[in-house]
């Protein structure tokens, strides 16, 4: 098996949605950081309208609406259906978000609708993503931004690159993913993603390295933060979808190793691991 193998559009439609929605809360506040530094880097203004693309359980919607405000408009669009109801639950009454269940690579977009083409980790999943960003160019107004934040490499995130590491012995390696194939790092080559947006005729295209630390476990001590942070990656994730056919002792034996790699960093009340993006910016040409 691979990485790829387990990041299937049927799952984010299925159970890999429904954990996501158990989760949400969570797992929004884990990312948290990188939806801030990509929302000031599209820097929307009042009145603007907003193609939020993969927006799950709607997050970086919401924060995208409080900018643009009543005048403005944020569209968020996400293939799974369980993420877009929780998205539409948790949205304000009278919000300028409004949700839609659709893949942004193909569905039918008003042309020309968009002042911002935006996403936080929701345009690594493409099949085809040179096609997808033509695609969704042609929403965009002439002139109108894009904005997204992607993971870089795996050996660049720790929050996947230590627990996966400390699988050695326990369970077999995965099988090296294509770096090109649809996941959540497929993005993490910067000269490919430009050749990307330049190829699907982007202008102005910059990509800008970010890092932070991510709360992965949080607990009123040290240990629950801890426990908290092994119960993440045992049930979310790159490592939980590796572990959903191993028996029970195969999973007792990964707990323990991911508590092991995980003690160094864990601090008062959380769990804090580092992650590492990209933060890519765009522009549609003048007409």
């Amino acid at each position: 098996m691979t990485e790829n193998d387990v990041y299937q559009v049927s799952d984010w439609k299925g159970q890999g949605g429904e954990r996501w929605v158990a989760y949400q809360a969570r797992l929004d506040a884990m990312v948290a950081v990188f939806g801030e530094a990509a929302i000031e880097a599209a820097a929307p203004v009042a009145g603007e309208r907003v193609l939020d693309i993969g927006c799950g359980a709607g997050a970086s919607s919401r924060d995208l609406a409080n900018r643009v405000g009543a005048g403005g408009q944020v569209v968020g669009m996400d293939i799974s259906e369980p993420l877009i109801d929780k998205a539409r639950a948790l949205a304000p009454q009278h919000s300028a978000a409004s949700f839609q269940v659709a893949d942004a690579s193909s569905a039918e977009l008003p042309p020309e609708a968009f002042d911002i083409l935006f996403s936080r980790f929701g345009v690594m999943f493409f099949d085809n993503p040179t096609a997808a960003f033509t695609h969704m160019r042609r929403a965009l107004r002439p002139g109108g931004r894009v904005a997204f934040v992607c993971w870089r490499s795996i050996a660049e995130n720790d929050w996947v690159s230590l627990p996966m590491g400390a699988m050695k012995g326990i369970i077999p390696p995965m099988t090296p993913p294509n770096p090109e194939a649809p996941g959540p790092f497929s993005f993490g080559d910067q000269g490919r993603v430009a050749r990307i947006l330049t190829a699907a005729g982007l202008t102005d295209v910059a990509i800008t390295p970010f890092d932070a630390s991510i709360p992965f476990g949080k607990g009123e001590t040290r240990d629950a933060a801890l426990d908290d942070a092994v119960k993440m990656t045992l049930e979310v994730g790159l490592l939980a979808r590796s572990l959903v056919d191993q028996p029970d002792d195969i999973r007792v034996r990964a707990a323990v190793a991911v508590r092991t790699v995980f003690a160094g960093f864990t601090r008062e009340r959380s769990v804090m691991i580092d992650g590492a993006a990209w933060i890519v910016t765009g522009r549609n040409p003048a007409s």
